[in-house]
């Protein structure tokens, strides 16, 4: 099995990062890991797996991340998610939701380093492919460096040796899903310092990171970088993490490039009876800071829910752009 290079991963983000949005992405980088949104056991196993776990095989290197708490569960859905071709299984234990604590996973975990330890190494058991955990520096009132210290200890035991660390805090009480991303202050220099004491294990840092200058410092320090928003909402910045990362050459020359990449698949979408409206919010911000951008944006969004909207309409937005 080819090792994954997680130097450059874009974040698994809930209701943003799905195959419609992966396969734009991996037309703009062929290199960079790409993550599902948050999928949770119960889903799968009660759920339809198919509508849950489906790719397009150019989304390849892909990773499913999980969310849940029960270590025969998690198992099973890990074997499920090797079946239908994953790359990596990505454990949640940092989404601070509400809805997520409830249903006992997520960052409310970072409490218990021993069952995600047993939840770990029954995934391990279960599958061939890397089982990765992505969590915070901490929750609550948790000791910064020393509570840290102990569940990347406890759960790289149990065979876990990649660790994507969001670089805040998660405070469950009092803190919104969207106030947890921004109130609670970073701090890169503990995730430094994680890498320092387990220099064997890999570990990626994630939280605020917004240039790929700032992917180039980190990894001074750490072994890979994730960005999540900043990736979203300006998608061009993934064109060139191949040659500033990795050496290897930009899939695509430009921005108006890529959007008439995009289309044979558009197409193919529309003829499977999907609407335009799921695939084009995802490349409303491929122009972002170009004049004519906020001309292309209004276009689609005021035009794409209507029942002819089809590839006509990314053509004609993207003669906005001037």
């Amino acid at each position: 099995m080819k090792k994954l290079n997680r130097k450059f991963t874009v974040a698994p983000m809930l209701d943003w990062t799905d195959r419609h949005c992966r396969f734009f992405h991996r037309l703009l980088t062929k290199e960079a890991i790409l993550y599902t949104e948050m999928v949770t056991t119960g889903a799968i196993l009660y759920g339809d797996p198919a509508r849950q776990l489906r790719f397009n095989s150019q989304e390849h290197p892909v990773a499913l991340q999980l969310g849940g708490s029960e270590p025969q569960e998690l198992a099973q859905c890990a074997r499920i998610a090797q079946d239908y071709g994953y790359d990596e299984i990505n454990l949640n234990v940092g989404c601070p939701s509400e809805r997520v604590q409830k249903g006992a996973f997520g960052a409310c975990l970072m409490a218990e380093p021993q069952l995600i330890a047993e939840c770990v190494s029954a995934m391990q058991a279960a599958v061939a492919i890397p089982i990765t955990v992505k969590n915070r520096i901490g929750i609550d009132d948790q000791e910064d460096y020393t509570d840290l210290h102990h569940f990347i200890d406890t759960v790289s035991q149990a065979g876990c040796q990649t660790f994507i660390i969001h670089a805040r805090k998660a405070w469950l009480k009092g803190l919104s899903p969207k106030e947890n991303r921004e109130i609670p202050p970073l701090r890169y220099d503990l995730v430094y310092q994680i890498k320092q004491a387990f220099p064997t294990l890999e570990i990626i840092i994630n939280g605020g990171i917004t240039t790929l200058e700032q992917c180039q410092q980190h990894l001074q320090h750490v072994d890979g970088v994730m960005v999540g928003r900043e990736a979203y909402h300006n998608p061009w910045l993934l064109a060139q993490v191949d040659p500033l990362l990795y050496g290897t050459p930009a899939p695509l020359e430009s921005r108006q490039a890529a959007l008439l990449a995009m289309l044979p698949y558009v197409q193919a979408q529309l003829d499977a009876g999907v609407p335009l409206g799921h695939i084009s919010r995802h490349l409303l911000g491929l122009f972002q800071g170009m004049p004519g951008a906020r001309a292309f944006r209004r276009l689609i969004s005021e035009n794409a829910h209507k029942p002819d909207a089809g590839v006509k309409l990314l053509r004609d937005a993207l003669a906005k752009i001037t």
